[in-house]
């Protein structure tokens, strides 16, 4: 058997090739849309890709599946499980609860694991030469290291009232059926620490049924329906506003994209054309570099593992946009903009360029320290705003600060004080320079950014 892990870090986001060696073919769980990376482990293991899983319709990122068949040839394998409105809405192969999917020697048996999603599967590996036991459980958004999937992303991302509960009660019941199964079978999820499928994931990248019997919170609760359904729900990270469009993307006919397209070097003309239309720019350098030297109205979005994240929460499917971007990092971030179909970027700039064209027109900012908090918060006429998650906000915080989520800033700026200083914060920087930018490019020229934030408050 040959098994090779593909880990997308910006996302967090675990595929697998799986390929019987002595058959040369292989299958792809999960794929993520760039798909010139399996295309390229086939090839240097001799291996032709015959088969394409998926565990669920995504929430989290565009799925590759559909590029990679129209590549490979390969046939895709698609749960058939839920009601109408979870089914895939182009040909496939419909799979089911009991079903056994054949790859050479290999057995690949279907297990309806409905909790996070209605349809959601998980995929039990058999290596038929080496041994008759299952070794491996392919869970995509079911279980994961220390956590299992939340069920409430149908009712807060995409907006289906009543879902959260039904999907709590059916992952109980799916627990139940997943500690049956023998302790030595290893478990590969579909997602690692920082995702935000779930809200406690852990770091390492597979785990045993066994070591999750006796570490994972839920599964300590399975005697408790009510209780584990509390804790389930309780302090979920904000699911981005982009995972709806997921669902509908990653569930119908769409436009396929087979590879990564080429991005143009914008000259001044073109870029004063594009601001002065109002596109977004968005400027991906440190944040540190923004606050050096920016231009108003540009969106600080550092490109770092959380880049497409904060992407999906403040450009819609529909507009243009331009990134400001060493030229060295373009085909990164054009992948990590692929991954959630992201797919208008129109050109970029270099930060060179930025300085070269905007020569006098730069703003800057100074973070400010604990100290000047501190005496703002004596003199008491100062907007303390805390930009972090609710979870996070209320383990603790500035004692009169105000909680008001990076993500969802853009909707809530009438809760921003126009009239009085304001100073803003989240945990070490990164998402309150996120917040500066956002502030500033609507109109407010009376932020503060402290940027030690909350470590370094309580510390």
């Amino acid at each position: 058997m040959f098994f090779e892990l593909v880990y997308d870090k910006s996302l967090a986001q675990a595929s697998y090739v799986i390929g019987c060696q002595a058959g040369g073919i292989a299958a792809v769980i999960d794929p993520k849309r760039d798909v010139d990376t399996y295309l390229e482990i086939a090839k240097a293991n001799n291996m032709k890709i015959t088969h394409i899983f998926e565990t669920h319709i995504h929430a989290d990122f565009l799925s590759g599946a559909r590029e990679l068949a129209a590549l490979t040839g390969a046939e895709m394998y698609l749960s058939d499980e839920g009601d109408e409105n979870w089914k895939y809405e182009f040909p496939h192969n419909k799979i089911k609860g009991g079903d056994n999917i054949k790859l050479g020697n290999l057995n690949f048996e279907v297990i309806h694991t409905p909790g996070h999603t209605p349809e959601s599967v998980s995929f039990l590996l058999t290596d038929k030469p080496a041994s008759s036991e299952p070794v491996m459980l392919f869970t995509g958004d079911f279980v994961f290291v220390g956590d299992v999937g939340r069920p409430d992303l149908l009712e807060q991302a995409a907006g289906i009232k009543g879902t959260q509960d039904i999907g709590a009660a059916q992952m109980y019941d799916s627990l139940h059926e997943f500690a049956k199964l023998g302790d030595f079978i290893q478990v590969w999820p579909g997602h690692g620490a920082g995702s935000a499928c779930g809200k406690a994931l852990g770091a390492v990248p597979s785990t045993t049924v066994g070591y999750e019997k006796i570490r994972n919170w839920a599964l300590q609760l399975l005697n408790d329906k009510v209780a584990f359904s509390k804790e389930l729900l309780a302090d979920q990270p904000e699911p981005p506003r982009y995972f709806a469009m997921m669902k509908k993307l990653n569930k119908v006919d769409r436009k396929l994209l087979t590879e990564v397209p080429k991005i143009k070097n914008l000259g001044k003309a073109d870029f004063d054309k594009i601001t002065a239309e109002g596109l977004k720019v968005i400027d991906t350098r440190p944040w540190q570099d923004y606050a050096a030297g920016f231009l108003k109205g540009t969106l600080s979005i550092t490109n770092n593992n959380s880049f497409s994240s904060w992407m999906g929460w403040y450009l819609t499917y529909e507009e243009n946009f331009v990134l400001i971007a060493e030229d060295a990092q373009v085909e990164d971030l054009t992948r990590k903009l692929m991954r959630i179909g992201l797919d208008n970027l129109i050109g970029y700039i270099t930060p060179s360029q930025l300085a070269e064209f905007e020569r006098g027109n730069l703003s800057t900012f100074e973070p400010i320290s604990k100290e000047v908090v501190q005496a703002a918060l004596e003199k008491g006429d100062t907007q303390i705003v805390d930009v972090r998650g609710a979870a996070e906000f209320k383990k603790g915080h500035i004692e009169g600060a105000e909680n008001h989520f990076v993500g969802k800033l853009d909707k809530n700026l009438d809760k921003i004080s126009k009239d009085k200083p304001v100073i803003i914060h989240c945990q070490s920087g990164a998402r309150a320079a996120i917040a500066y930018s956002v502030l500033t490019a609507n109109g407010f020229d009376n932020i503060q950014n402290y940027s030690g934030g909350w470590a370094d408050w309580s510390a």
